[in-house]
C-alpha cells in the first residue's frame, strides 16, 4: 500500500507540464507537482525504496541446496565385476548427494528484520526528501516573485524620476534652475533603469533554479508567474495537530537506521552459533562377484567455532547502534531547532512587514509625492526630491524584501513541523 501511494505521486500530470509549455506561465502549485513528478534527487530517493524492497525479497530467500557427485577407483584393472562390465556393474565406488544449510539462532528472523527497517526508512527518507524539495520549490519561487517585484519597483522610480526629468527640462528652459540640477534628475532615473535591468536579470535566474527543481532537461527561466508574494503572504501556515504522535520524516527516517543497525547487532550475534548442513544421499558400490550394494548415506556438519567467535562483526554492530543512537538524537534536535528558528523569523518578517505596510511605506509616499508636488512648484530642493526619490525606492524594496522573508519564514515553518506517523509510514502493519 505505501509503494502504490508513492508510485502514485509519480502518475504523469500531462496537463501542469503542457500547460507550463504552452502558455509560458506557472503557479507555485504546478511547479511542485511537476517537481514531485521529475525532481531527480526525489527519483533517486523512490529508487532507494526499490533496492530496499529488493534486500527484504534477498533476505526472505532460502540458501540453495548443493549436489554434489563423485566416483572413485576409477581405472582399476579387472573392474568389471559378475554383474557385467557396464558403466552401472563395474566395482567403481559411486556417490551422489544433496546437502541443505539450514540457519539456527534466529538468524533469518533478524535479517528480515533489518531488511523491514531499511525499507522503512528508504520510504522515510523519500518523504524527507518531498518534504525538503516542497520547501526549496516553495523558497525558490519566492525568489523569483521577490526579483520581479524589485524590478517592478525600480523600473517605477526610474519612470517617476523621467517624469521629474521633463518637468526639470522644462524649468531649466525657464531659468528656474541649473543645467547640473537638470542632469543629476537624469542620472538617478538612469541609475534606478540599469538597477531594473540587474533584477530583470536576477528574475530570469531565479526562475532557472525553479526549472532545475522542476527537473526541466534544459531551464531557461523564461516563464511567468501566476502567483503574488501579496498572495503567498496571506497564507496562514496549517498544520495538522492531530498527528500528536507522529514525527518528522527525518527522525522517522533515524529512528529506522537505529532499529536496522539493533537487528544487524543481533544477528551478528546469533551468526557466532554455527549453522549446520545436512546431506542425504546414496552410495553405489558393485562388490566383484557378489550383489549390488546401495547404501543411503545422512549426515551433519557444522563449522567449529574454535578460533573465530565474530567478536570483530559484533563490535562493528555495536558501534553502528551506537552511531545512530546519537545521530537520532541529533535529528530530534534539529527538528526543534528547525522549529524553534522558523518560529523566530515568521515571527520578525511577518512584523517588520505590518510594519511596512502599515507605517513606512504610506509615509514614505506621502513625503515622496509631497516633495514632488512642490518641486515641481518650485518649492522644493533638487536634493530634497532626490532624496525623498531614493528614500520611497528603498522602502518599496525593503517591504518587497519582508514580504519574501514572510512567505519563505512560512515555507520553512510547513517545512520544520512537516508530521508523518507510523501508520502512515507503515499502512500495512
Amino acid at each position: 500500500m505505501l509503494i502504490a501511494a508513492i508510485f502514485s505521486i509519480f502518475q504523469p500530470q500531462v496537463l501542469a507540464q503542457n500547460d507550463f509549455t504552452a502558455t509560458n506561465i506557472l503557479s507555485l502549485a504546478d511547479a511542485k507537482r511537476i517537481a514531485f513528478e521529475r525532481n531527480w534527487d526525489l527519483l533517486a530517493a523512490k529508487s532507494g525504496i526499490d533496492a530496499a524492497q529488493a534486500r527484504l525479497i534477498v533476505a526472505k530467500e532460502f540458501p540453495n541446496p548443493t549436489a554434489s557427485l563423485s566416483t572413485a577407483r576409477i581405472g582399476d584393472r579387472e573392474s568389471g565385476t559378475a554383474l557385467g562390465n557396464g558403466l552401472w556393474e563395474r566395482n567403481y565406488d559411486s556417490i551422489a548427494a544433496v546437502s541443505q544449510l539450514i540457519e539456527i539462532g534466529g538468524k533469518r528472523r533478524d535479517r528480515q528484520a533489518s531488511a523491514r527497517a531499511g525499507i522503512a526508512g528508504a520510504c522515510a527518507r523519500f518523504f524527507d526528501a518531498r518534504r525538503s524539495l516542497d520547501q526549496g520549490v516553495t523558497k525558490a519561487y519566492v525568489s523569483a516573485l521577490l526579483a520581479g517585484e524589485n524590478a517592478r519597483v525600480l523600473n517605477e522610480s526610474a519612470r517617476m524620476l523621467r517624469h521629474e526629468a521633463e518637468i526639470a527640462q522644462a524649468r531649466l528652459k525657464a531659468g528656474d534652475i541649473s543645467d547640473s540640477d537638470e542632469k543629476q534628475i537624469e542620472n538617478s532615473a538612469d541609475t534606478f533603469e540599469l538597477q531594473a535591468k540587474s533584477a530583470e536579470a536576477a528574475v530570469v535566474l531565479a526562475g532557472i533554479s525553479v526549472e532545475i527543481l522542476m527537473g526541466v532537461g534544459q531551464p531557461k527561466g523564461n516563464w511567468t508567474p501566476t502567483d503574488t508574494l501579496e498572495q503567498m503572504v496571506a497564507a496562514t501556515p496549517q498544520f495538522d495537530e492531530s498527528k500528536t504522535n507522529g514525527a518528522r520524516p527525518d527522525v522517522l527516517a533515524a529512528e529506522a537506521d537505529l532499529s536496522q543497525s539493533k537487528s544487524d547487532l543481533k544477528l551478528q550475534k546469533a551468526m557466532r552459533i554455527p549453522d549446520p548442513t545436512f546431506s542425504i544421499g546414496a552410495e553405489h558400490n558393485p562388490p566383484g562377484g557378489g550383489p549390488p550394494v546401495d547404501t543411503l548415506l545422512v549426515g551433519v556438519s557444522f563449522p567449529l567455532p574454535l578460533w573465530n567467535f565474530n567478536r570483530g562483526e559484533i563490535r562493528a554492530a555495536q558501534a553502528m547502534v551506537n552511531q545512530n543512537a546519537y545521530a537520532l538524537e541529533k535529528a530530534k534536535a534539529q527538528a526543534a531547532s528547525d522549529i524553534a528558528s522558523a518560529e523566530t523569523a515568521y515571527s520578525e518578517a511577518s512584523e517588520r512587514l505590518q510594519r511596512y505596510q502599515n507605517q513606512i511605506l504610506p509615509k514614505s509616499r506621502k513625503v515622496r509625492e509631497s516633495v514632488a508636488f512642490a518641486y515641481e512648484k518650485g518649492g522644493a530642493a533638487l536634493v530634497d526630491l532626490l532624496e525623498a526619490e531614493r528614500a520611497d525606492n528603498d522602502a518599496r524594496l525593503a517591504a518587497a524584501q519582508a514580504m519574501s522573508d514572510t512567505t519563505s519564514a512560512i515555507a520553512d515553518l510547513v517545512a520544520a513541523r512537516n508530521v508523518l506517523t507510523e501508520t502512515e509510514l507503515n499502512p500495512a502493519k
